[in-house]
């Protein structure tokens, strides 16, 4: 027994949209975790990072917007939006755990070199 698959047709005229929402997507995408990181990095003032929290609700606005163009079932979209709210803390627990991980091997490099003298 076959399965088959049945996608939904998409409108010819749909497909400028959807290019322009995908594509919105990732550079909304690029935009919130660059800012942020340069904020974290201090090359950029901590004012920028509430430019970062627009970016990314303008790409999770976009991306259910995409989502709906190309008809995606209910389960797709919840989905895609748990990911996108866990999109958000991404780049925090990746500086979270970077920050902790240097805390704790200069804690342990001060001690190997006060034990040396």
């Amino acid at each position: 027994m076959e399965t088959m698959i049945v996608w939904p047709d998409l409108a010819p005229d749909q497909f400028l949209p959807i290019f322009i929402e995908s594509t919105l997507v990732l550079v909304f995408g690029v935009g919130y975790a660059a800012i942020i990181t340069l904020a974290k990095m201090g090359y950029f003032s901590k004012r920028w990072v509430p430019v970062a929290y627009l970016f990314w609700a303008l790409q999770t606005y976009f991306l259910y917007d995409f989502a709906m163009l190309i008809q995606s079932n209910h389960f797709t979209t919840k989905v895609l939006m748990v990911t996108m709210v866990a999109y958000l803390f991404v780049p925090h627990l990746y500086f979270y755990l970077i920050t902790s991980a240097d805390k704790r091997y200069e804690d342990a490099e001060e001690e190997v070199q006060g034990g040396k003298h």
